[in-house]
């Protein structure tokens, strides 16, 4: 008997190369590869990010872009934002008071934060209480970190199909199948009662701005002058922040979320900056390497944000696209950059 088994993967790491994906081939690269932790953990490919190119997927963009992620529908729930951010806030300076010896873990706060602003806009509760952790919060920040520990990696049998069709990959699926009923008994007991990307731009953008306080400095005088002081800022301030602004997307383009955006799979035979690529390949692009390419960017491992003064929308062609590009970019992104924003320009605000 004679097997053969064909496997494609292409790593795009420049700006070019991804347009060439994205943009005159955004169709062809619309799919996403049938990844086993995918298959399990994403409904049997159901989910927004794994349902193949098609109507499923369409109608989950739609209800995603009109019910939840839409301009109204987030001016709706401006509140919620509001009130956790003003609670991180308050935490904080609670906190501070306490006596100058005591440290904040800052990244902690901001994924409770974001998770919190999540949660409550999607089943109207919290996940983690003002001061003590309650055990939901606890067993939903131990889930997460699962997920995000089996959802971000390859298993050998994607990278080696051989291994798959041997059974050899079992225990891969055995941990994904246990992950997966955890956090989907989590999700039906939120339901009977009634998630890491913003949390870790801020941490990001925290650190750097300690790192550059002619920044923080520069960010701080342009709230005190459009916002000033006898009042906090407010989300609908962020519009009218164009330093703040360039500090989140300097902020992005040094320390993408996603350094490797999720793999896409072409469902024909195409050209890529002049490779031919067969239908079935599965496609990555190194986004880390893109958004720090030195033909591309002055300097790219220094931070400056004044790199994006004067830039039209929050993209810089295919060179910067944090939030992803084409039909399977990011639905979030109106959200996140809210978040973000709203959440930095109140931490540079209220504290030196």
């Amino acid at each position: 008997m004679h097997c053969t088994i064909n496997f494609y993967l292409t790593l795009v790491s420049s700006a070019s190369a991804a347009e060439d994906c994205l943009h005159h081939n955004d169709i062809i690269f619309a799919n996403r590869p049938r990844l086993i932790g995918a298959k399990i953990l994403g409904y049997d490919y159901t989910t927004i990010l794994w349902a193949p190119y098609g109507p499923l997927w369409r109608n989950h963009r739609r209800i995603a872009a009109t019910e939840i992620l839409s301009p109204h529908r987030l001016h709706l729930l401006a509140d919620i934002r509001s009130e956790e951010v003003r609670s991180l806030v308050k935490r904080i300076n609670d906190h501070a008071a306490e006596g100058r010896d005591k440290t904040i873990e800052i990244k902690p706060a901001l994924l409770e934060l974001t998770n919190n602003i999540m949660m409550r806009m999607i089943a109207g509760k919290r996940i983690y209480g003002e001061a003590i952790e309650s055990e939901e919060g606890k067993r939903f920040k131990m889930l997460l970190k699962e997920l995000l520990a089996i959802g971000g990696a390859f298993s050998a049998g994607d990278l080696f199909p051989f291994i798959k069709y041997l059974g050899l990959n079992k225990p891969a699926e055995k941990r994904c199948k246990a992950v997966f009923v955890k956090f989907d008994k989590f999700l039906q007991d939120v339901v009977d009662e009634q998630r890491e990307t913003s949390s870790s731009t801020i941490e990001w953008a925290v650190a750097l701005l300690l790192k550059h306080p002619e920044c923080y400095n520069k960010a701080k005088k342009e709230i005190d002058e459009h916002v000033g002081r006898d009042r906090l800022i407010e989300e609908q301030d962020i519009q009218h922040l164009p330093c703040l602004h360039c500090i989140i997307n300097e902020t992005l383009r040094m320390y993408p979320v996603a350094p490797i955006l999720p793999p896409h799979e072409s469902s024909e035979d195409c050209v890529v900056g002049g490779y031919h690529i067969p239908k079935g390949t599965m496609l990555t692009l190194n986004l880390l390497a893109i958004q720090n390419d030195p033909k591309v960017w002055d300097e790219p491992s220094k931070f400056k944000p004044e790199r994006f003064e004067n830039v039209e929308g929050d993209r810089v062609g295919y060179q910067f696209m944090p939030f992803g590009s084409g039909r399977r970019a990011c639905p979030g992104e109106n959200m996140a950059t809210r978040v973000i924003g709203f959440t930095l320009g109140s931490l540079i605000q209220c504290f030196e």
